[in-house]
């Protein structure tokens, strides 16, 4: 049997081996780079379009922060406005008010009795003044219960006083003042819900 040498071919394959090897480790390498380039581009781009995004919200946000800020501004001149018209209204609903209020002291008050000062709060009317007796307060207070334009009459107190040298009594007394118009139409809106 012939004797052959296979030194030299196991030799080159082996080279041929190493070379296919580091052909396919380059090949390997040179892919992923490739494919962490991409990944990289891939992550920036979507990096550079979520700030184009974040500042597109951004400047949103700017926009409607300031309308928001025009609309309660708005709102508070409305308020403003509102509060105005309401105060409006309501003086002239009270225009002829004091004229009624006047009128019907001069109805109410008995003979006897002197109003000294009237003050006002609100609805709510202090009066003081001079009586010749008890009952006249008295007979007053009834008298104001009585009227359509006031209601809640309390006596705050009574005594005598002698500094006039006569024997008259001081008083004074609060009653809370009633619109009978704004009453009417009150009640004329309770009549309709009834209905």
């Amino acid at each position: 049997m012939a004797k052959i040498n296979l030194l030299p071919w196991r030799e080159e394959r082996r080279q041929q081996q190493t070379k296919e090897y580091y052909i396919l480790l380059g090949l390997a390498a040179g892919l992923a780079l490739l494919v962490f380039g991409l990944a990289y581009y891939y992550f920036d781009q979507s990096t550079k379009f979520q700030n184009k995004r974040n500042a597109f919200m951004t400047a949103e946000i700017a926009k409607l922060d300031k309308q928001i800020e025009e609309i309660e501004q708005l709102e508070a001149k409305k308020a403003s406005l509102i509060a105005r018209q309401e105060v409006i209204e309501e003086l002239q609903a009270n225009r002829t008010q004091m004229v009624h209020l006047f009128d019907e002291l001069v109805k109410t008050i008995p003979n006897g009795v002197f109003l000294e000062k009237i003050t006002q709060q609100g609805t709510l009317i202090s009066m003081e003044g001079y009586s010749q007796s008890h009952s006249r307060v008295s007979d007053y207070m009834r008298r104001l219960d009585d009227s359509v334009w006031f209601n809640v009459t309390d006596l705050d107190y009574i005594k005598a006083d002698d500094t006039l040298g006569t024997h008259e009594q001081k008083f004074k007394l609060s009653v809370r003042l009633v619109n009978p118009n704004r009453q009417k139409d009150t009640d004329d809106i309770g009549e309709e819900e009834v209905s």
